[in-house]
C-alpha cells in the first residue's frame, strides 16, 4: 500500500450492528502505522471522527486490480498538514487477496455527472459508452483536459425496465483514454470507491439490458 491509495472502510455500529461504509486515502506511512485522512461517509458525504481503538475493515485495489482487505484499527491521531489517523499496519499474511468475477459490460448510454475529486477540470455531464460493476466508459468533449490517473466523483442515473431512475454514486480513476474524434474522447474509468448496494444496483442494470438484448434477438 502506497502513499495515495483509496481505502474503503466498513464499521459496524455497536448499538445497531449496521455496516457504514467510508472512503480515506493513505497521506503518510511509517514502519509501525498507516496515516489516512479523516473517513468520508460513502453516501451522506460527512466526516467522520472514529475514536482511538475503533475496529475496521479496509479494503483496496492493488496493482493487480484485485480487491485485498485487512483488518485494522484506529491506534492514535495524527496532525500534519491535516488532521489525520493512524491504522496499524497489518501483517502481509493478514491481507487477504479477494477472488471477484469479471463484471458483466455492456454497451449503454446512461446519463452521468462528472466532477474531480482534486480540482483538475470543470465538472460535466455526459453519457457512458459502456458501464459495468467494476467500472465505465464515457464519452468525454475533448475541451475538457483530462489525463489518466484523475480521480472523479460520479453521479450515475441507470433507468430501469419499470422506468424507474436509480441514483448511484462512485468514485472512479481513469485509466485510459482515446480519441474518437476532434470534440471527442472515449474516457475509460475503473471504481476505486462505491458501495455495495451501488454497485449491486450497476450489476443488476446490466443483466436487464443483456436480458433485453436477448430477447429482442428471439424476436
Amino acid at each position: 500500500m502506497e502513499i495515495g491509495t483509496v481505502l474503503n472502510i466498513e464499521v459496524k455500529e455497536a448499538e445497531t450492528g449496521e455496516i457504514n461504509e467510508y472512503h480515506c486515502k493513505i497521506i503518510e506511512k511509517n514502519k509501525n502505522y498507516l496515516i489516512i485522512d479523516y473517513p468520508i461517509h460513502t453516501e451522506t458525504k460527512k466526516t467522520a471522527f472514529f475514536p482511538k481503538g475503533t475496529s475496521l475493515s479496509a479494503s483496496f485495489i492493488g496493482n493487480d486490480q484485485a480487491i485485498y482487505r485487512f483488518s485494522t484499527e484506529i491506534a492514535a491521531k495524527f496532525k500534519l498538514n491535516i488532521p489525520a489517523l493512524a491504522i496499524d499496519i497489518p501483517d502481509n499474511k493478514d491481507v487477504k487477496r479477494i477472488q471477484r468475477r469479471e463484471y458483466v459490460r455492456i454497451e449503454t448510454a446512461v446519463d452521468i455527472a462528472a466532477h474531480s475529486v482534486d480540482n483538475q477540470f470543470s465538472p460535466f455531464t455526459t453519457v457512458t459508452s459502456d458501464i459495468s460493476g467494476g467500472g465505465l466508459s464515457i464519452i468525454a468533449p475533448s475541451n475538457i483536459h483530462l489525463e489518466t490517473g484523475f480521480r472523479t466523483d460520479m453521479w450515475i442515473a441507470l433507468q430501469t425496465q419499470s422506468q424507474e431512475i436509480l441514483y448511484v454514486y462512485g468514485q472512479t480513476e481513469i485509466v485510459y483514454i482515446r480519441e474518437v474524434s476532434s470534440r471527442t474522447n472515449l474516457v475509460s474509468c475503473k471504481f476505486i470507491s462505491i458501495t455495495t448496494q451501488d454497485r449491486q444496483k450497476i450489476v443488476k442494470f446490466c443483466f436487464e439490458k443483456q436480458r433485453e438484448a436477448r430477447q429482442k434477438e428471439l424476436i
